[in-house]
């Protein structure tokens, strides 16, 4: 007997166009591999939360606004009132997140795009992947989210390009192994930020215990710190990535101390407790302030008391920078300062 085998028909990539007034989860929650979620001009209360792979969000542009919806909580984490409905966007909205790309450890979401949108005024972040890989965010505007504007953590490959950061309470892009939580450093695989603006913000960039991503052409001003390449004693090491062609100017906002960090003014560009990164092509001017980190290129021991080893400074740009244009508070070893333009190195006598 002859048997056949009937080939089954592929389902085919679908477009849901969401209207104001409708619900993007609702679109979200019958989304397939491969669909585009069109968004368009208008605002849309709530929070987003996305698990499918493959899976576009596409609005108009920063006339297309997710904010949080009313009466939504503030991300204290206290729990539901017993019987209550889970929220819209659940374990993004519950603590208060715009739009969420949840994986599960082994299970990453994978080739995500958020893009032509705006997400502003959440309790906690606007934008956050988690155990997520080739998540792209594109030409979306954050702003006045009390945490971080756009935060990737436990993921891969991301692509965060060409968005505007503005005025959230931590860090405008935060890049990070666990964002709550300890550990040694995560191989990103190649994660790329690049050409982006980045104002307002405590913190323009933070990339913290990670490994092999690039830093570049982005511009970060008007924030209280520009640049903080972050590491510790973990192991393996924060570091070994590449912060080059940033244009980090006068981010001259004063943020009070938060009981971790002291107060921050004037911070240009910090390594502290990491390794074997170069900052290459950067023009870091004009950051000017007298808190311990203040200045335009600057290495600061760990807290925890790890040293920045290994790392690479060359072909810069850093000049109008107080208390010094470059800084070496750590004293770590292996740290080169080469062909760069300056006029003031910390400690004294030492050539750019």
């Amino acid at each position: 007997m002859l048997v056949v085998g009937v080939a089954l028909p592929v389902r085919a990539a679908s477009a849901q166009v969401v209207r104001p007034g409708g619900s993007i989860q609702q679109a979200v929650d019958r989304a397939h591999p491969g669909d585009t979620i069109v968004l368009l001009p208008g605002t849309y209360p709530g929070s987003v939360l996305v698990t499918v792979s493959g899976v576009t969000i596409r609005g108009a542009g920063s006339a297309t606004v997710i904010t949080p919806a009313a009466g939504a909580g503030h991300g204290s984490g206290a729990p539901r009132a017993a019987g209550a409905a889970e929220p819209a966007g659940g374990t993004c909205a519950t603590p208060g997140h715009g739009i969420c790309v949840l994986g599960t450890a082994g299970h990453r979401v994978t080739d995500v795009v958020i893009e032509s949108l705006a997400v502003s005024g959440f309790p906690k972040n606007g934008i956050s992947g988690s155990e997520t890989d080739r998540m792209t965010v594109r030409d979306v505007l954050v702003e006045n989210n009390a945490e971080e504007g756009i935060s990737q953590e436990k993921s891969t490959r991301g692509r965060l390009v060409d968005n505007q950061a503005r005025n959230n309470g931590q860090g405008g892009i935060f890049v990070t192994n666990i964002a709550y939580g300890e550990g040694g450093a995560i191989d990103t695989e190649g994660t790329v930020i690049s050409g982006n603006e980045v104002t307002g913000n405590r913190f323009g960039a933070v990339l913290r215990r990670a490994r092999n991503l690039v830093l570049e052409d982005n511009a970060i001003t008007g924030n209280c710190s520009g640049v903080f390449v972050v590491g510790d004693e973990g192991v393996p090491r924060g570091g070994a990535l590449t912060v080059r062609g940033n244009e980090v100017n006068a981010n001259n906002k004063h943020c009070p101390s938060d009981g971790r960090l002291p107060y921050l003014q004037g911070v240009g560009v910090v390594l502290t407790g990491v390794e074997d990164t170069v900052l290459t092509d950067n023009k870091v001017g004009g950051n000017v302030g007298a808190s311990p980190m203040s200045g335009g290129i600057v290495l600061f021991r760990s807290f925890r008391g790890g040293p920045d080893t290994g790392n690479t400074v060359t072909g810069n740009v850093v000049t109008g920078n107080q208390p010094a244009d470059m800084a070496d508070r750590d004293g770590g070893t292996g740290n080169t300062f080469t062909g760069n333009a300056c006029h003031t190195f910390e400690p004294a006598g030492r050539s750019c």
